[in-house]
Formats: C-alpha cells, sequence, structure tokens
C-alpha cells in the first residue's frame, strides 16, 4: 500500500488519530476487510501493535469486527465515518462543557485561584513572560489580554490577520470597548480585508498601515505580544509568539506607536 506521507498526516489531523491508526485505516480501507496479521503487513504497523490499534479503531467507528475464524475487520464507509466523528466529537465537547461550567461554582476553581494569587506574589512582574507556539496558542493568549484590559488595546497586525482577529477576538474587544477602553488597530489595508477593517471600527480606531509588515499587540502599556514569524510564509502550527510583562518597554514602544499614529490613514 503506497500513501502520501502528506495525505497520512492530512487524517491525522483531521480526525484526530495517531500515526498507526491512520495507517491501519487506510489500509483496510484499500481492502474493505483483512485480517489483523494482513493488515501489519500492508500498512507497516508491528503486529504487537496492530491488535491494539484496531481495537482502538472499533471503539471510535472507523470500522466494525467481523465475528468467524479468522477475525476479520471491514472497513466503514468514510461519510459515515464523519458523521460519527462528528457525533461523537459533540457528545465529548458538551460533557466538557458541562463540566467546566459547574467549576464556576465550584471550590475547586477557588483553590486554584488561590494559588495562582499566592504564587503570583513570589514572582517579579518582569518574570512574568513566555514563549508560544501555534496560532491558537498565541490567540488564547491574546484574548486573555484582551478580557483583561481596563484601558488601552494596540493591535497591528498583517492583512490576512486582520481578517483572522475578526472571528477570533471581536467578541472580546466588543466587550472591551463597552468597558470604555480604547482600542486601536493598524494593518495594511486592501481589497480582501477592508469590509472587515469597517466591521472594526464601530468598535475601535483602524488605521492603514501601508506596505509595512508587523504583528504585534500592546495592552495597557504593561503588556506586549509579539509574533515573530511572517505569516504569509509559516504554517499556523508553526507560529511563534513571545508574551512580556513589562511597563518600561511597552510604554516606550507605545510611544513609538504613537508617532506613527499620526501619520497613518484613518479608514472611511
Amino acid at each position: 500500500m503506497i500513501v502520501k506521507d502528506e495525505f497520512l498526516s492530512r487524517l491525522r489531523k483531521i480526525f484526530d488519530l495517531n500515526l498507526y491508526e491512520v495507517k491501519v485505516w487506510a489500509a483496510i480501507l484499500s481492502r474493505g476487510n483483512s485480517t489483523a496479521g494482513e493488515l501489519s503487513n500492508i500498512s507497516g504497523v508491528p503486529r504487537s501493535r496492530t491488535y491494539d490499534i484496531l481495537e482502538s479503531l472499533e471503539k471510535k467507528g472507523f470500522i466494525v469486527m467481523k465475528l468467524g475464524k479468522p477475525i476479520k475487520f471491514v472497513a466503514i464507509k468514510p461519510d459515515e465515518v464523519v458523521e460519527r466523528v462528528k457525533r461523537n466529537l459533540a457528545t465529548y465537547t458538551k460533557e466538557r462543557l458541562q463540566r467546566l461550567e459547574k467549576l464556576k461554582d465550584d471550590e475547586v476553581l477557588e483553590e486554584l485561584n488561590s494559588l495562582f494569587t499566592k504564587g503570583v506574589k513570589f514572582v517579579e512582574p518582569s518574570e512574568l513572560s513566555g514563549s508560544l507556539r501555534g496560532r491558537e496558542n498565541l490567540y488564547n493568549q491574546l484574548d486573555m489580554m484582551i478580557r483583561g484590559a481596563e484601558k488601552t488595546i494596540t493591535i497591528v497586525t498583517t492583512n490576512e490577520g486582520l481578517n483572522r482577529k475578526m472571528e477570533a477576538l471581536m467578541p472580546s474587544l466588543e466587550k472591551a470597548k463597552k468597558r470604555n477602553v480604547r482600542i486601536r488597530i493598524a494593518a495594511p489595508i486592501d481589497s480582501n480585508n477592508i469590509s472587515v477593517a469597517r466591521e472594526f471600527k464601530k468598535i475601535a480606531e483602524v488605521r492603514d498601515i501601508g506596505e509595512i509588515r508587523a504583528r504585534f499587540a500592546i495592552i495597557d502599556s504593561s503588556q506586549i505580544m509579539f509574533m515573530l514569524l511572517d505569516d504569509e510564509k509559516f504554517h499556523p502550527s508553526y507560529d511563534v509568539g513571545v508574551w512580556i510583562n513589562t511597563e518600561f518597554f511597552a510604554q516606550a514602544l507605545e510611544q513609538f506607536f504613537e508617532l506613527a499614529w499620526k501619520d497613518l490613514k484613518p479608514i472611511k
């Protein structure tokens, strides 16, 4: 069985499977039904692991075990697999959300917050920093920073970055606006994102930064988030950012931004 690594990698991400699982699944799809030994030979997965992998795929609804001797495993139509995965994911997500919602009034959350508060007392503000990998993690951190903003939010982003922030950050930015937080956004504006820029204009001051490409955010003149890579050249999973809690540097960077902001063209 010859299946490109790129295709297997996509399957892993889409269906949340490990490498052995996608190899065995692809093998059984190519045969319709087969024994564990045959699937081990076709997929290249060690025979000692094949039975565990088949059991896992059966529990997840990807295959069915056919009774008889020798025991065979039958592939399920991919369309049906997608529907099963969707149902399982919906059920799992609902259960997890219910558990997390219950934590709001649970002593467990109080204890966690107590531990965090006590721990922060021993940390110098300048040491509250870290690096983040993956665009989803970057946006989660940025969203948290925005939700905690009290005075100002400054965001500098790229063409496509502006579009992404519409989906990822708009709800938190709207709430910040209601708290009377001043929001400023600078990005290159073109035909692909002008409509988004005008949507942001309802809650923020938005200006065209021209051909300048930068990705950073400043919150309350005290916290900074830098995105280190060009979002046009790197896959989202490889995106890297640095979060720093430093009034000295944040205020200096914001002063430089103020000088540039005055010369930027407002969005109409």
